[in-house]
């Protein structure tokens, strides 16, 4: 009984009245092995026998013709076939439509500032595994995707994207903030928005694109005109655009640079392009055409940078918090931040609580 050891395989299937024959070439030279139908198999050709583990030739193929069935097949025509390049199966093929896990994970290390070996450190892995990884030689399981992801700090939406890439359904959903699921955080929101007055506040999401706010936000936003104020609205278009809140505030070269260090970190660390784009956008803007500033010659330097704005009630100063939902497990609620504005000195929280009353009697 032979045995064919293959080294190289080269497939040519010729139908012979049911006859399917296979070309093998082993250690450079070709052979035949034919197969009769499902009943048996008949080997010709150069082919090895086995021998105590040990291969012998059997014989070798030159040009004599192999009767398969019912038809005759000659060597030559079948090894023409074979000279053809060889297609790999569209399962095997490498799917181009998106990025592999692996090159993901190297953007997402470097971004993070880590060595291969500092990383497996961390998820308990080996440097050599992540390596394999990276290089796409292996497969990352869906608890190491995402247990890498957790010690890179991946956004919940970037975690998503790196399940897929790597062929696994999403971990986390992302969910409409009106969805009824997410009432209670709705109503956790309101309140802080309200217990707030009568100072400003606002909700944004990772674009700073305006979700909700209180009454008290209307001081910031008098004398902003309609275009930028129409949905979305945008938090830094309004405070940054020459037509906006900068046309009024008294320290914009200091909010303007606080502002962008901000926005830069942000899409740094998220690797949003959207956010980036934004990035450069209000960076391009130019300074208001009528715009006067402080100067800081003998002022002690203040411990936040605040936002200093002319108002018809006087100059205003405040600053601001941000607040995050903890531990989110949905989307939309990780990219949620709440902006909370203070009042820098007593006429500001006067003229602040003035208003507020006024606006609730109304």
């Amino acid at each position: 009984m032979f045995e064919v050891e293959v080294e190289v395989v080269m497939r040519a299937s010729l139908a012979c009245d049911g006859a399917c024959v296979r070309a093998v070439r082993t250690g450079g030279l070709y052979g035949t092995v034919v197969r009769d139908g499902p009943s048996g198999v008949v080997r010709t050709g150069r082919s090895y026998a086995s021998n105590g583990g040990k291969g012998q030739v059997a014989r070798a193929m030159t040009s004599e013709v192999m009767d398969a069935a019912t038809g005759a097949v000659r060597l030559k025509a079948m090894t023409a076939e074979l000279a053809e390049p060889a297609v790999p199966f569209a399962r095997d093929a490498p799917p181009t439509d998106r990025p592999r896990v692996g090159t993901l994970l190297r953007d997402w290390r470097r971004r993070r500032r880590l060595s291969q070996l500092e990383l497996a450190l961390r998820a308990d892995s080996s440097a050599r595994h992540l390596s394999c990884v990276e290089t796409g030689r292996a497969r990352p399981s869906r608890a190491m995707v995402l247990r890498l992801a957790d010690h890179l700090d991946v956004p919940l939406r970037e975690r998503n994207s790196l399940l897929l890439a790597a062929g696994y359904a999403p971990a986390y959903r992302e969910s409409a903030l009106e969805d009824e699921g997410l009432r209670s955080v709705r109503g956790a929101l309101d309140m802080m928005l309200e217990s707030h007055l009568p100072y400003p506040a606002v909700v944004v999401d990772r674009g700073w694109n305006v979700v909700t706010g209180n009454r008290a936000m209307g001081v910031l936003l008098d004398g902003v005109p309609p275009e930028l104020l129409a949905p979305p609205a945008n938090v830094a278009r309004m405070a940054l655009h020459p037509e906006g809140l900068a046309a009024h505030c008294t320290n914009f070269p200091e909010v303007r640079g606080h502002f962008l260090e901000r926005l830069q970190r942000e899409s740094e660390a998220t690797g949003d392009p959207e956010l980036r784009a934004l990035y450069e956008e209000v960076r391009a803007y130019g300074p208001p055409e009528a715009a006067t500033t402080h100067t800081d010659e003998g002022r002690t330097p203040e411990a936040v940078v605040p936002l200093r704005f002319r108002t018809p009630h006087g100059e205003l100063a405040l600053f601001s918090t941000m607040a995050v939902i903890g531990a989110p497990n949905d989307v939309t609620l990780s990219e949620l931040a709440i902006e909370l504005f203070f009042p820098l000195d007593d006429h500001t929280a006067e003229v602040l609580r003035t208003l507020d009353d006024a606006a609730a009697a109304t």
